[in-house]
C-alpha cells in the first residue's frame, strides 16, 4: 500500500473511531466516558493523518502519485477532528450543571419517574442555589409560559406539545397539573427527564418546566436548549 494511501486508510479508521462513539453508547457496548474517550482518540488520530497528509503535500513527487488521497485524507481527518472540538467548546461556554427549571425557587418535582431514575449517578433532587444562580446567569430567557386558558385547558396544552415534542409520557395528572416524560438523545443515548407543573395564576395558567439528565455533571446545555424547544412549541399552539 502506497504511504498517501494508508494515510487515508488511517483518516478513515478515525472517522469509524468517531462514528461508533455514540451507537456504542446508546446499544450498551461501553459507558458514556468510554464513548467520549472514542471521540477523543478519533480526534488524535484525525489530526495525524491530517498533519502527515499536508507534510506529505508538500512533497512533489509524493504529491502527484497520491494528491487526491492526500487531500481527502486531509479533509477527513480535520472534519473528525472538528467534531470532538465543537462539542467541547459548546461545553465550556455554558455552566457544569444538568437541572434546568424555569422554577428555580420551587422547581417542578418528579414522582412517577423516581423509580426509573433509582440507578441514575445524578439525583432527582434539585441542587439549590447555586445551581439556580448559574442557571440564571447563562440562561436568563428561561422563564415559565402564561397562558390566559384555565388550568384543565392550559394542562391539554402542555400535554400535547410535550406529545409533540417527541418525548416518551410517563405520566400524566390534570388533578395535580402535573406531566413527567422522558426523551432520548440521538446519538450517545442519554436518557433525560421532564416534569411540567401547570398551576392556575391570575385569571389563567403558569406553566413551568424542568429538564433533568440521569447522567453526566454537565448538560452541555441539552436540557436548556429542550426546555426553550418546548416553550416555542406552546407558543405555537396559542
Amino acid at each position: 500500500m502506497r504511504l498517501p494511501h494508508l494515510v487515508l486508510v488511517v483518516a478513515l479508521l478515525a472517522a469509524l473511531v468517531l462514528l461508533i462513539a455514540g451507537p456504542g453508547t446508546r446499544m450498551g457496548l461501553w459507558d458514556f466516558r468510554t464513548g467520549f474517550g472514542l471521540m477523543r482518540w478519533a480526534a488524535y488520530i484525525g489530526l495525524g493523518a491530517a498533519a502527515a497528509a499536508v507534510l506529505l503535500l508538500l512533497a512533489p513527487s509524493v504529491r502527484r502519485a497520491g494528491g487526491m488521497a492526500l487531500a481527502a485524507a486531509l479533509l477527513i481527518g480535520l472534519g473528525v477532528a472538528f467534531v470532538p472540538w465543537n462539542a467541547m467548546r459548546a461545553a465550556r461556554q455554558v455552566p457544569p450543571i444538568h437541572d434546568i427549571s424555569t422554577d428555580t425557587a420551587r422547581p417542578p418535582q418528579f414522582v412517577d419517574i423516581l423509580p426509573l431514575r433509582a440507578d441514575a449517578a445524578n439525583p432527582a433532587e434539585y441542587g439549590g442555589a447555586e445551581i439556580a444562580q448559574q442557571q440564571r446567569a447563562a440562561y436568563p430567557e428561561l422563564r415559565p409560559y402564561t397562558s390566559a386558558l384555565p388550568p384543565a385547558q392550559a394542562f391539554e396544552q402542555a400535554l400535547e406539545a410535550a406529545r409533540k415534542m417527541g418525548w416518551d409520557i410517563v405520566a400524566s395528572d390534570p388533578a395535580s397539573g402535573r406531566i413527567e416524560a422522558s426523551d432520548t438523545t440521538l446519538w450517545f443515548g442519554f436518557t433525560d427527564d421532564v416534569v411540567i407543573r401547570v398551576k392556575a395564576e391570575g385569571g389563567g395558567s403558569r406553566i413551568d418546566v424542568r429538564s433533568v439528565s440521569r447522567v453526566g455533571k454537565s448538560d452541555a446545555g441539552t436540557n436548556a436548549k429542550r426546555i426553550r424547544a418546548y416553550l416555542a412549541a406552546l407558543a405555537r399552539l396559542g
